[in-house]
């Protein structure tokens, strides 16, 4: 388990993220602007009718990397070490079962994401998900009374109130909406319908996701970029096909 020493203030996320020899992943990382494992930085398409450049559009998520949150970013516990969260989410990770996930654009609220296409595939990734949460909560630290009391000053239900302080976070469980970021958040309807009417002509040709792995994303320091660590393949993850990467190839080009 070589590889970087994290400071103390590094976070981690489980997250989805496509295979790195996937057109999903190149696709995602093109768009975004931002490869979140080679840490370099990509040329982004100009979808026809934006007045911006696709680059203003998508700062958030950029920073993020292209990405499926299953467990939100958390800082280790007491006496819990980088190679403990690896190894944790490593063994979770071969108990579970690749399967595929068909996915559409769609907006959420004033930003644009891929998200299932069906509730089937909803259900799926949300128990994936909540699975994880449960397998890995015991490596967290607790929030401070002061991300405590800033977090809960947020716009929240009570049931996300009480997820939140159970959790350390809002959106799991049943409150938990399976979305992959297109975009940073848009006033602009507009924009968020070029974006949308971009990404629902190509994602038919991607075909759905192959949710066959997880992958461990790190926050060096806080405000830093993701940085993808780890992939996490499922016991049967080499078991690709899903989609004609070979008919997709030109996709992210595009």
């Amino acid at each position: 388990m070589s590889g970087p020493a994290w400071s103390a203030e590094a976070r981690f996320a489980l997250y989805y993220a496509p295979s790195r020899e996937s057109a999903w992943w190149r696709a995602g990382s093109t768009w975004l602007g931002r490869d979140a494992h080679s840490g370099e930085r990509c040329a982004q398409p100009q979808p026809p009718g934006l007045t911006r450049p696709l680059a203003a559009l998508t700062d958030a998520p950029r920073r993020y990397g292209w990405h499926g949150t299953l467990v939100a970013p958390f800082r280790p516990g007491a006496g819990v070490t980088q190679h403990d969260v690896l190894a944790a989410a490593r063994a979770w990770a071969l108990a579970q079962h690749a399967f595929a996930l068909p996915v559409e654009a769609a907006m959420l609220g004033d930003f644009v994401a891929m998200r299932p296409a069906n509730a089937d595939g909803e259900a799926r990734i949300r128990e994936l998900a909540s699975n994880a949460l449960q397998s890995l909560d015991g490596l967290r630290a607790h929030p401070s009374a002061a991300d405590l009391e800033r977090r809960l000053a947020a716009p929240l239900s009570e049931r996300q109130r009480a997820l939140l302080l159970q959790w350390g976070y809002p959106y799991v469980f049943d409150e938990f909406r399976f979305h992959m970021t297109l975009s940073s958040s848009l006033a602009d309807a507009d924009e968020r319908a070029t974006l949308l009417a971009w990404w629902r002509e190509r994602t038919p040709a991607l075909g759905p996701l192959a949710v066959d792995q997880a992958a461990l994303f790190v926050e060096p320091a806080p405000g830093d970029p993701f940085i993808l660590w780890r992939a996490l393949p499922f016991s049967d993850g080499a078991q690709r096909g899903y989609g004609n990467d070979k008919q997709q190839r030109a996709v992210s080009s595009q």
